[in-house]
């Protein structure tokens, strides 16, 4: 087992990676005290490991809420349905929630103990590879709404992440390409020596080699404990993160959300961003085929679908939380390995990119 620590003052939080810990009682019980436990997860991972997570609160007064499986259910009514099952069981705010699944149920778990009654402890034990390597880390919080992704939350940390690696056994071959965008953004925005390892190790990943995995989440979650540590609140370098997530999120607004899984619009958007940064006069264009060529080992898409007309994109992509005075605001890159959020984009080659792409 790994740990790795967010180093946050106060609320500094530890994130256990490796083998076998959904086994480990003690790394649970360690950071949940309370005499009342509540688990959020899905009805796709509960009958894998719902029992394993309960196991150590048997003495316990213990409330399970399992939702639909999807990004189409990360709304205000699923966390509705978690502060009916809380306040129905008279929870009080000692209370931990432990969330058990993928991104969409950590940010709802997170959502939702942000809110109750203004704060309850929570724990992220995430089953996915995207959530291990990027959303259970850093506090993220929220639900979407029709108009835009993610645009209701709270940043709110975690008692402890949990991420065993044996269940990315049962992810599904698409959801584990989806996280691999996620870890592959790591090193475009500031490890350029972790990108050069995933293009030598990507078939490895691919085909699950646990070494392999263990070391990409771990390197993953350290760059990430790192940039959280010195910008929680995204107020600079953490923005940085959201390489290739407007024009991502315009995507999965646009064509409905859960047609493409987050990974694979931010992969998407990772292309766009790296266009536009060629368009710059940052990117060679042998760079921008490398990115290319290496989300495409990762069977992850790299074009936009064809009826998300340039306009359309642009209307969406006005509604994200990095726009500043109602102008667009995009994380782009100078060269591998390093990011930037400039002040001002043109327009003119934003345009060029989205009018670019749109003719796949």
């Amino acid at each position: 087992m790994k740990t790795l620590n967010v180093e946050l003052g106060e609320r500094a939080y530890p994130i256990y990676i490796g083998s076998g810990l959904l086994q480990r009682a003690d790394l649970l019980t360690r950071h949940v005290s309370s005499a009342q436990v509540a688990v959020v997860t899905n009805d796709t991972v509960a009958p894998l490991y719902l029992d394993r997570v309960l196991a150590p609160f048997a003495d316990r007064v213990v409330e399970t809420v399992i939702l639909p499986d999807g990004e189409s259910y990360k709304t205000l009514d699923s966390a509705g349905r978690i502060f009916d099952a809380l306040l129905g069981k008279r929870f009080s705010r000692n209370a931990v929630l432990i969330a058990l699944g993928g991104g969409v149920i950590g940010d709802l778990g997170g959502f939702a103990a942000a809110c109750y009654q203004r704060g309850i402890p929570f724990v992220q034990v995430p089953t996915t590879l995207l959530s291990q390597v990027d959303s259970s880390v850093g506090g993220k919080t929220g639900v979407n709404h029709p108009l835009g992704k993610n645009m209701i939350g709270a940043f709110y940390q975690p008692r402890c992440v949990l991420a065993d690696t044996d269940t990315l056994a049962t992810l599904p071959d698409r959801e584990l390409s989806a996280g691999l965008a996620e870890v592959i953004k790591y090193g475009l925005i500031r490890d350029p020596e972790f990108f050069a390892w995933l293009e030598s190790n990507m078939d490895a990943l691919l085909a699950r080699d646990a070494d392999a995995l263990a070391y990409a989440i771990e390197r993953s979650c350290r760059n990430k404990a790192e940039v959280v540590a010195a910008d929680e609140k995204e107020t600079g370098e953490r923005a940085t993160l959201n390489l290739g997530h407007t024009f991502g999120h315009a995507i999965e607004t646009g064509c409905g959300y859960g047609v493409y899984l987050h990974g694979e619009a931010v992969a998407i958007g990772m292309c766009q961003a790296a266009d536009l940064s060629r368009r710059l006069g940052w990117l060679a264009a042998a760079d921008v085929a490398r990115i290319e060529a290496l989300l495409r080992r990762a069977k992850l898409p790299t074009k936009p679908p064809e009826n998300l007309a340039t306009e359309r994109y642009l209307e969406l992509m006005a509604v994200d939380k990095k726009n500043v005075d109602g102008q667009v605001r995009l994380i782009l890159l100078e060269q591998i390995g390093r990011a930037t959020l400039p002040r001002g984009i043109g327009m003119t080659q934003l345009r060029a990119t989205l009018d670019e792409y749109g003719k796949a």
